[in-house]
């Protein structure tokens, strides 16, 4: 079994479920935070380094450590405008990256362990092909927003710095769901759970997603099978959906009835044109599909949860939460 494991993002959606996970396999897990006073899992050991940046100092984190996840991020800001966005991207996702990373060389040898697990995004290779097949590990990345760049820039140094000192694994998923997800996926189960019918039937796109438990399970592989070392993989459920089937089993899980109906794609297209409306159209009805093959045939990894478990599950979280707050 590997060594002691450090987890960026401890607090998060995707830091604080793997830390359960990393626990219950009866791993040594330490979260790196910003300030002291976080709650965190019981058994998980609390490691202050302040804002991550390009001046963090990680030494102290990082003593006795074998493999960091690296899940922390500076992640969309609605409100950001984009002359300020690149550079407060870049100075956690990109230099706060490369920081830990060349930290991570010096002293996880020490420990007997010499691995990175970044977790980066799909965003870092586009918003999807424009022709709308999926996405593959060997294409170039072509990000079009603040997000994504900092990313694939965090990736590119990353390479810089792998090598003798240090093995590199980097994930990239894309829309992650599950109970207490973020960004857009609460605003499409809000959409899902109305009873009126919604225009939203005969989308014939195709988007992957990537339950918070299937990436858990992708992260604790990567952390462990030597074939991971130096490579990108690109993780999904392997079950393309198109927005019409999405919200389709989002309203049967959350017990209402599908009442989807259909708009001519000429009323779409013309309102991907619309400015306030263009973003969350080009959401609904454009396609960001990822082939996951690799990470199927070089690690033997496979998705533990069943899409339609997935979503009932998050249903379920849904209607708890709701009947809390009423």
């Amino acid at each position: 079994m590997i060594g002691p494991v450090l987890v960026t993002g401890a607090t998060g959606f995707v830091g604080a479920a793997l830390c359960r996970a990393l626990l219950k396999d009866g791993r040594k897990v330490a979260a790196a935070l910003r300030q002291p006073g976080a709650v965190l899992p019981a058994g998980v050991e609390p490691r202050v380094v302040g804002e991550i940046g390009p001046d963090t100092d990680w030494r102290p984190a990082l003593a006795g450590i074998a493999v960091v996840v690296h899940a922390a991020a500076r992640v969309h800001q609605m409100h950001e405008t984009a002359a300020d966005a690149l550079s407060a991207y870049r100075r956690v996702n990109t230099y706060g990256t490369a920081r830990l990373a060349e930290a991570c060389a010096a002293a996880c040898a020490a420990a007997g362990g010499r691995r990175l697990v970044f977790i980066s995004s799909i965003k870092a290779m586009g918003d999807g092909n424009a022709d709308g097949t999926p996405y593959r590990e060997d294409q170039p990345c072509a990000p079009t927003d603040a997000y994504g760049r900092s990313k694939a820039e965090a990736e590119a140094a990353l390479a810089g710095v792998a090598g003798d000192r240090l093995e590199t694994v980097i994930l990239r998923p894309p829309l992650v769901y599950g109970p207490g997800a973020r960004g857009n996926f609460p605003a499409l189960l809000r959409l899902s759970d109305s009873p009126w019918p919604l225009p939203l039937g005969g989308i014939d796109n195709r988007r992957s997603l990537l339950a918070l438990d299937n990436l858990v399970d992708a992260i604790l592989r990567a952390i462990e099978h030597p074939a991971a070392a130096g490579r990108t993989f690109l993780v999904s459920d392997g079950e393309d959906l198109s927005t019409s089937a999405l919200v389709a089993r989002l309203r049967r899980a959350l017990g209402r009835p599908e009442r989807l109906f259909a708009l001519p794609g000429s009323w779409w297209r013309a309102m991907r044109h619309v400015g306030p409306l263009a973003g969350a159209v080009g959401r609904l009805t454009g396609s960001l599909a990822v082939d996951a093959a690799a990470i199927r045939r070089d690690l033997g990894w496979r998705p533990p949860v069943a899409v339609d478990r997935a979503l009932a599950q998050v249903a379920a979280a849904w209607r708890r939460r709701s009947s809390v707050s009423a």
